[in-house]
């Protein structure tokens, strides 16, 4: 990668990619496709490739938590452009400082939230993923990752209620329309879901907070996140594409030529 390299980053979760560019350091609004769609995804990077192809010195980025969709789509994208694609923490280190068990694999997704967040605000602060699955992890002040919770996201919650009972329906989450009572099966079910995980996040914060010793900035990203939190004033920001640009901020590292990975000692601290 050169130094004024043009980036494709893509984000590959349980259930969806993400796709945009990236030119002077500035990411673009993402493309979401469901990881069955690998015509459209493929389609998508060749499109946003394609002039930065002309110029010479562009390169294509991908992290992912799902390793069987990652090597799909990549092998699609080396297929139709027989470029290389590199892929974070395999190829590219995420330099962020970790306090966590020497066992933990961390999902490279988290890693990639907190290195975006840490570089924007730098200062102790929460981040809120309202995706597959809701996490809700915690860097402090120095910019060290503590790990933090994770827990059943909205759909996976849905999903679970529909297949473990005989009568409760199969349904998709949005944020709830009604006031304080569900006056539905479905209405009830969505109130249930978005009243637990906005608890819950309430209270890992608190938590963190009162085993930080300050109250932190917090930071929501994910597909759900909007819905579950536009109007919660807890969230200090929603930032929708969070995880892209960590992985831009992975490249803009690698190309001033920080090569170590501080993830690789995960004892820290």
């Amino acid at each position: 990668m050169s130094t004024d390299t043009q980036l494709v980053v893509i984000s590959i979760g349980n259930t969806r990619t993400h796709i945009a560019s990236v030119e002077g350091g500035t990411c673009g609004a993402p493309s979401c496709f469901s990881n069955d769609d690998l015509a459209g995804a493929v389609e998508r990077v060749v499109e946003l490739w394609k002039p930065m192809s002309e110029t010479g010195n562009g390169s294509i980025l991908m992290a992912d938590v799902n390793e069987p969709a990652a090597l799909r789509l990549s092998s699609a994208i080396n297929g139709q452009l027989s470029e290389d694609i590199y892929r974070i923490g395999h190829d590219v280190p995420i330099p962020m400082m970790v306090s966590l068990d020497p066992e933990t694999i961390t999902g490279t997704d988290r890693l990639l939230n907190a290195l975006a967040a840490w570089e924007s605000v730098q200062q102790a602060c929460i981040i809120v993923d309202a995706g597959t699955a809701v996490t809700v992890d915690f860097i402090d002040g120095e910019g060290t990752f503590h790990g933090g919770a994770i827990a059943p996201g909205a759909n996976m919650q849905l999903k679970a209620m529909h297949e473990f009972t005989d009568a409760l329906p199969d349904m998709e989450f949005h944020k709830p329309e009604t006031g304080a009572f569900g006056k539905s099966t479905g209405d009830a079910m969505l109130m249930g879901v978005s009243a637990g995980i906005r608890g819950l996040v309430w209270k890992l914060v608190e938590q963190y907070a009162d085993e930080y010793g300050a109250y932190p900035m917090v930071i929501a990203t994910g597909g759900d996140a909007e819905a579950l939190f536009g109007d919660d004033e807890l969230i200090d920001r929603i930032v929708g594409n969070l995880t892209l640009i960590g992985i831009a901020a992975c490249a803009r590292h690698a190309l001033a030529g920080d090569s170590s990975d501080p993830t690789e000692d995960s004892s820290a601290g």
